[in-house]
């Protein structure tokens, strides 16, 4: 059942958005399909929202059906997983590139997110500090650029996408920051991506797609989004300081 409303709001949150952007531009153009466009983004949205729904009523189910522990235990527990949170939500920057890829490519593969998967890191060295970055082109609209410490570890990572929103690039762009918040930690779900995402503000009912700047800290972890004019969309994580 949990599958079913996984699968349920992620259809209904990626077509929201894909049919949202062809309403305006069929009001723009004015070529008589924009009732036909706006019909099919309250269809999806409701889709999202019963899949939302039945994921948080699953969740609360699972919550209830603890709920005769002690309180000390409750609370022993409570500290022992975010302990354990904590350590394993700092995977990312203890990762060369190869443990990265190999997380990223596993992630792909668990969810069958074809066309993302990773071949080969191009890495490059700085003449001026030293410094060592690594790039990985996805298509012509999307890229991932990183930056690795002294110890050859990741310490930062993005996604550039190009063309904003559009029916061609958002749905690729929105699946790939969702496995990059995976690959941060690895008990992470795409349940816990999708909350990542809605931290940021990528769910907000007045999200203007033209010029956005959204973050959230997870874990140590700082998730940025941000749509520029020119319609390149960036999405980073860094250490949350």
């Amino acid at each position: 059942m949990q599958d079913l409303f996984t699968i349920l709001f992620l259809i209904g949150f990626f077509a929201f958005f894909i049919f949202v952007v062809l309403a305006i531009k069929s009001v723009k153009k004015q070529n008589g399909k924009a009732k036909r466009h706006w019909v099919l983004t309250g269809i999806f949205l409701t889709i999202c929202c019963v899949g939302l729904f039945g994921i948080r009523a699953l969740a609360d189910n699972s919550i209830n059906a603890v709920s005769d522990q002690t309180e000390d235990t409750t609370a022993a527990t409570v500290v022992d997983n975010q302990n354990a949170l904590m350590q394993n939500s700092l995977s990312l920057f203890n990762m060369t590139t190869d443990e990265f890829k190999n997380v990223f490519n596993s992630i792909v593969g668990k969810y069958r997110l074809n066309g993302l998967g990773i071949t080969k890191l191009d890495l490059t060295k700085s003449q001026e500090n030293d410094t060592r970055t690594f790039q990985y082109t996805f298509s012509d609209d999307l890229s991932m650029v990183g930056v690795l410490n002294s110890n050859e570890e990741i310490q930062e990572i993005m996604l550039i996408g190009n063309g904003g929103f559009s029916e061609q690039t958002g749905g690729t762009l929105m699946t790939a920051i969702a496995t990059l918040i995976m690959t941060t930690n690895s008990e992470y779900t795409y349940n816990d991506a999708q909350d990542v995402i809605k931290d940021i503000g990528l769910l907000d009912s007045n999200v203007n797609l033209n010029a956005f700047d959204g973050a959230t800290v997870r874990n140590g972890f700082k998730y940025r989004f941000k749509i520029q004019d020119n319609n390149i969309s960036t999405f980073g994580i860094t250490a949350a300081k």
